[in-house]
């Protein structure tokens, strides 16, 4: 599980900036969507790039596709997921694009914005089941109201708790970890059970984990730390009071030892171990975290939720994968042809066992849930999921010296959230007015 630990931990994209300005707006020539036959009974070999973070989703639902038919074979290439957007970008300078990507759906916007990928606006109108796909990850292969992609497996941050620990300390879940304030009075009631069990925990040193668990509970609260539509964005950070109750609840878990020493240092090669050990009340994280591979003595105990606002409210990070069809793709009706199939309800349903979410909430049939209710909770209120569109999310949130990390390690482990928020506020604006220039 190492590899899905460090994507989130160790996912910086510094340095593709001059390579994506080379790529050239509208270089390769745009497929023709509206053929007769377009996407079906389509032939021949169809090239799918894939993250090797995601790559065990996908196979599955690759094995799946060829089981169907005998026409399209899927020559499947999977790409690390810190070399993605370099790879994708030399390709496209080399005209020498696959015909589908699998790719990170935070990354999208970066090639929308140079013409890159199909627009597929008019076949999405067609397809079935739109209105049930997940409008957060959808969102981000959306510009101007045209679609370039559309939402394949769903990686979503969500609230995990031992519910074995929480009976012990007398609380309940279902009413206590509903705000920020009801989830720190759980952590405490969890502690006081002894001293080798925490409340909360954390893979601290991670800047991808902090930034994709603790945003969703500044989004419950109906605000973002950026501001603006792409391309004249700015930070929100100063003045921003739900963020500033964040900080404070972390700051206060740190403080009054409710979470492990070792969170510290925890570059999440170890995300989730202490949890599903039994030692630890509450884990925001995936479900990779604190379901994949696990017994049914640790799921059984294990229960989930979304994660909470400071006075309410909720929300969860759609991460996952978005589907693109790259502009001068060979086999584009053999891609739209697959996308169609893997956004099928049938496919979707059987993505948790490859440790990933549906995209689309009318996968939870009570089929589903018997099989899976632990991978219910983001289907039931999708449309609270969220994660920002911008140009610069990985120089904000994954670098290890991003605006976002530093300012959450200032504020939790020194103590200084006024000077964190100060000082990300000049970062965030920085770095996102060099990225629009």
């Amino acid at each position: 599980m190492r590899s899905r630990r460090e994507f989130l931990a160790l996912a910086g994209l510094a340095g593709v900036a001059p390579l994506l300005a080379s790529c050239g707006s509208g270089v390769l020539p745009a497929p023709d969507t509206a053929a007769a036959g377009f996407g079906e009974e389509a032939t021949g070999v169809l090239r799918l790039w894939a993250r090797s973070d995601t790559q065990t989703g996908t196979q599955a639902v690759v094995d799946a596709f060829h089981a169907s038919q005998d026409r399209i074979r899927v020559e499947l290439t999977p790409v690390l997921g810190t070399q993605y957007v370099t790879k994708l970008a030399t390709a496209i300078r080399a005209r020498a694009v696959p015909d589908l990507l699998a790719m990170n759906d935070i990354d999208t916007i970066l090639f929308i914005v140079r013409d890159v990928f199909t627009d597929l606006t008019d076949l999405v109108a067609q397809l079935p089941g739109r209105e049930r796909l997940s409008p957060g990850q959808l969102d981000l292969s959306t510009l101007d109201d045209r679609v370039y992609g559309l939402p394949f497996l769903a990686d979503n941050s969500v609230l995990w708790h031992n519910a074995e620990l929480m009976d012990r300390a007398g609380v309940d879940p279902a009413t206590a970890l509903t705000t920020l304030p009801g989830c720190l009075d759980a952590a405490r009631a969890v502690r006081e059970l002894g001293a080798d069990t925490y409340g909360w925990s954390l893979a601290a040193n991670a800047s991808g984990i902090i930034g994709f668990v603790t945003q969703p509970h500044t989004w419950a609260a109906g605000t973002d730390v950026i501001t603006g539509e792409v391309g004249s964005q700015r930070g929100a950070v100063e003045g921003n009071q739900a963020l500033r109750a964040v900080l404070d609840h972390h700051r206060t878990m740190w403080a009054e030892g409710l979470m492990p020493p070792g969170n510290f240092s925890d570059t999440g090669t170890s995300w989730g171990s202490d949890f599903t050990a039994g030692t630890v009340g509450l884990l925001p994280g995936n479900y990779f975290a604190a379901v994949m591979g696990q017994d049914e003595a640790v799921t059984s105990r294990t229960g989930v939720s979304l994660l909470p606002g400071p006075t309410g409210g909720s929300a969860f990070f759609t991460g996952g994968d978005n589907l693109c069809i790259p502009r001068g793709a060979q086999n584009a009706s053999a891609a739209w042809e697959f996308t169609k199939f893997a956004l099928e309800v049938e496919q979707q349903s059987k993505l948790p066992a490859g440790g990933y979410f549906p995209v689309r909430s009318d996968a939870a049939t009570d089929e589903y849930r018997a099989t899976y209710p632990l991978a219910v909770a983001p289907l039931e209120q999708i449309d609270t999921g969220y994660a920002p569109r911008t140009l610069s999310y990985n120089l904000l949130y994954n670098q290890p010296d991003s605006p976002y990390f530093e300012m959450f390690r200032r504020a939790v482990f020194d103590g200084d959230v006024d000077g964190a928020m100060a000082s990300a506020q000049a970062r965030y604006d920085r770095v996102l007015e060099q990225a629009q220039r």
